[in-house]
């Protein structure tokens, strides 16, 4: 499982001093693409080298308690499942042991013309999964 650390900004709360509710897609989104970095994959060179992207076809997403201003946020990260077009992940923001909002995320793999494609073939299961996640 992969852990990725923020806090939150004056920018991120809105008029209540709350987390305004589309920036926990931004922080999930932060926390995966430095799951996919930690991982050595380079999405520019991906992106360059094959003409394939990495999008977003679903998000379930639950917000159960609210952040506030100037608290240390914790995001997870894990994959869930794995088909030859799809990476299904859970990923879940917590405040100490707090769970604040939890989100199940569908990426497809689209090609230089934006279509939806299968993982090249050197992806598998490994290629997701740091030794230290087993």
């Amino acid at each position: 499982m992969h852990q990725f650390s923020l806090r939150v900004y004056y920018e991120d709360t809105d008029m209540a001093g709350i987390v305004y509710y589309a920036n926990y897609l931004k922080y999930i989104e932060r926390a995966r693409s430095d799951w996919v970095r930690s991982l050595g994959i380079d999405q520019n060179r991906l992106r360059t080298a094959q003409g394939l992207v990495f999008a977003v076809r679903k998000i379930t997403a639950d917000y159960l308690q609210p952040g506030h201003f100037d608290e240390p946020l914790q995001i997870t990260t894990e994959m869930t499942k794995l088909t030859s077009a799809r990476l299904y992940l859970q990923q879940n923001v917590y405040r100490d042991l707090d769970l604040l909002f939890q989100a199940q995320v569908i990426l497809v793999a689209l090609n230089a013309a934006g279509k939806p494609t299968r993982l090249p073939a050197e992806f598998s299961l490994n290629s997701f999964v740091k030794v230290t996640d087993l």
